[in-house]
Parts: structure tokens; sequence; C-alpha cells
């Protein structure tokens, strides 16, 4: 999927979504900490670590881990217990939970490469 071209000019990021590769296994290709636009699994096919693509997931992963590492701290210190409020809280540690779970995988992925 990602290589060198004919020209052997460097080849580009490819994000690709798991509907469009068809695929079960995902060996080589980076989990985006993102879905694609049908709420799939997001992955780049890359020989760069250091592109934008890269780059920009490394930044995306590290503000859903900053944000994840705020919120227990959040719930704890708020002593709401209005139940919308409640709501809204426990669907944002879903979402982080989610999100870090996510990076971890895709971390992981990457390590037994």
């Amino acid at each position: 999927m990602s290589g060198e071209t004919s020209d052997d000019a460097p080849a580009p990021d490819i994000a690709i979504t798991e509907r469009q590769t068809g695929m079960t296994g995902h060996e080589g290709l980076r989990l985006l900490p993102w879905a694609g636009p049908d709420g799939k699994a997001c992955y780049l096919s890359t020989d760069d670590q250091d592109s934008y693509i890269s780059r920009l997931a490394d930044q995306v992963e590290a503000a859903q881990l900053e944000m994840a590492s705020a919120l227990p701290t959040q719930a704890l210190d708020d002593g709401t217990s209005d139940p919308e409020e409640l709501k809204l809280l426990v669907a944002q540690l879903a979402g982080a939970l989610r999100d870090v779970l996510r990076v971890a995988t895709s971390r992981g992925d990457r390590l037994r490469t």
C-alpha cells in the first residue's frame, strides 16, 4: 500500500477506512485516533512516521489523553447531583474511555511492528 512510487519519490500518506480496505487484519497500518465518516475505524498507511497525518494523529492522541486525564478529577470535584449534568458527565467519561482505548490499541499495534 505504501512505499516508493515508480519515480522513487516518497509515497504520500494514505488514510483509509476499514470499509475501503475490505480487510479483516490491519498489519502495517496505523489505527488513527478518529473514526471515518461512517463511524468505522480509520487507518493510515505510510512509511514516514513524521508525515503530516502521523504528526496530526500524534497531536490528536495527546489532546484526547489530556482531556481524559482531566475528567475523573472534574467528576470527583464537581459534586453535582443534577441528573442532566450527571448524564453529560457519564457521556464524556464514556467518550474519553473510547478514545483512550483507541490510542492504547494503536500504540500497542505499533509496538508489535
